[in-house]
């Protein structure tokens, strides 16, 4: 392409060269840079892409896209921008077609409930035969293959080029999580928004290499609704109302405190059933109807609620939205793993202190005997999450097994030590098995019935980080190995329905 097409529109300034240079390809990394391919100078947190100027001219380079003053060869254009990551993004969107304007964009931001919310909305619109692609935390559905998620929200280069292969793949939609830092970062710049929704807000991504406030962190949460057409707001989140006033967007609201939201949830009730936890509710405003999420806690009722309005206003068939929502799974999110019609094992993503503490809240709603909770923390990571989760787990599990988690490069045993810093400040019992599946094995021995186990802290994750080496460890073949392995009869209420 032309690069005078490219930057059309856009407000720069032209240091050297000229616009009329063809531009074969685009990059940021550059190792991957040919000749007459334009490079984004990008100013990262770890390296900084205006220091290699000298390298990509080498290579072929005929365009750069600063926001630094440099020095490059004759012959090379040069264009500053206020900033290259909106500028990559712009450009990145015009040199692959525009793909966002050619489907129907869905984009969740907040601090929880992405995840859930994002598998449950692309359920629903592949149930209304829509071809709906996904970029979220776990993985990218280009509508041929699984990518894995290096990101919650990719580089605006690759998000681009990810959406046009949607494009290219027959896709009409895509269902993506917006991250605080995919907006402050302006990796979704020049994405077409149709909709935008708000889960919640709470203190979390508050540090020194993310926001610097809650305050500012909000203001980036915001910006979605800025960007998007129509944006569906928790009405019970107490900051829905400040996320309202900063949008530009049309307002639909869901909850389940009032009854003047949009879509309204009311008359809950929880259920048990086979060692499956789930909640069921009554559904008016817009749209009524029974609804069954086979799900635990209110947070699932918030999930379905913001499913619902995307698909209600893209016209999926009622009918279809409850029967994706009474048999939904979501990798590594509440994931239930029914091995025994007595007890309850499911895997999390629970990893700090206030993810933990929502999810136990919501469990014990349910009355178990004993909520048992197995987990560790990650290495190289601050030592106040082992003590706080240590901490949470103590005074709200019954019961707390202490593992290993990714310890990278620090000994899991000192990670261990430290939570149980945490835990010693409770009266709260625990044991501590360093090695994940041998933790895993004494708690679905030692299950008891009427038990709640949770395996927090893993996830979607298949695998364990160890001095630098991702080693396979998946925990759903864990507890398959354990079986395999283990004399069944010996397992309460064992009625292994999840891996017949």
């Amino acid at each position: 392409m032309i690069l005078d097409t490219l930057v059309k529109g856009l407000k720069f300034e032209l240091i050297q060269g000229s616009l009329d240079v063809e531009v074969n390809d685009i990059h940021n990394d550059s190792r991957r840079v040919g000749r007459n391919d334009l490079f984004f100078c990008i100013s990262g947190a770890v390296c900084d892409g205006h220091s290699f100027v000298k390298d990509v001219c080498e290579k072929g380079a005929s365009v750069l896209i600063v926001e630094k003053e440099v020095e490059a060869p004759e012959g090379v254009t040069v264009l500053r921008f206020e900033s290259s990551r909106y500028a990559m993004g712009m450009i990145s969107s015009a040199f692959y077609g525009e793909p966002s304007k050619k489907l129907t964009v869905i984009g969740i931001t907040g601090t929880k409930g992405k995840t859930t919310t994002t598998y449950m909305i692309r359920q629903m619109l592949l149930a209304a035969g829509r071809k709906t692609g996904l970029v979220g935390t776990i993985e990218i559905l280009d509508g041929k293959q699984s990518i894995h998620a290096a990101q919650t929200t990719p580089e605006s280069l690759q998000l681009h080029r990810y959406l046009k292969d949607m494009v290219d793949n027959g896709l009409d939609s895509v269902v993506m999580e917006v991250s605080s830092q995919g907006l402050m970062l302006d990796r979704i710049a020049g994405v077409d928004f149709d909709y935008g929704i708000f889960t919640n807000l709470s203190k979390d991504h508050i540090g020194p290499n993310e926001h610097k406030t809650f305050e500012e962190y909000m203001m980036w949460k915001a910006k979605l609704f800025t960007l998007c057409r129509t944006g569906i707001f928790n009405a019970d989140d107490p900051y829905a109302k400040a996320m309202m006033e900063e949008a530009s967007c049309e307002r639909f609201t869901y909850g389940m405190l009032g009854d003047e939201s949009d879509y309204n949830a009311s008359n809950l009730s929880l259920y048990t059933k086979d060692g499956v936890l789930g909640i069921q509710y009554k559904l008016s405003g817009r749209l009524d109807a029974d609804v069954t999420v086979d799900l635990p806690g209110e947070f699932s009722v918030h999930n379905s609620l913001a499913a619902i309005a995307v698909a209600d206003m893209l016209k999926v068939d009622k009918d279809k939205i409850c029967d994706i929502l009474e048999s939904i799974k979501v990798r590594g999110r509440v994931e239930m793993v029914p091995i025994s019609d007595k007890f309850t094992i499911m895997i999390d993503y629970a990893h700090n202190a206030m993810a933990m503490e929502s999810l136990y809240s919501a469990l014990k709603a349910y009355k178990p005997k004993r909520l048992v909770s197995v987990f560790g923390c990650g290495g190289n990571r601050s030592k106040d999450r082992r003590y706080e989760m240590g901490e949470v787990s103590g005074n709200m599990a019954d019961f707390t097994i202490i593992t290993s988690d990714n310890p990278r490069f620090e000994e899991p045993l000192d990670i261990i030590a430290d939570i149980i810093t945490g835990i010693k400040k409770t009266d709260g019992a625990y044991i501590e098995i360093p090695d994940r599946k041998e933790a895993v094995r004494y708690a679905i021995m030692n299950a008891q019935e009427g038990d709640v186990i949770v395996l927090a802290g893993k996830g979607h994750e298949d695998y364990q980080e160890i001095k630098g080496v991702k080693h396979h460890m998946d925990e759903r073949d864990l507890i398959k190995e354990i079986l395999e392995e283990e004399d069944v009869t010996k397992i309460c209420g064992y009625n292994n329905r999840y891996f017949a």
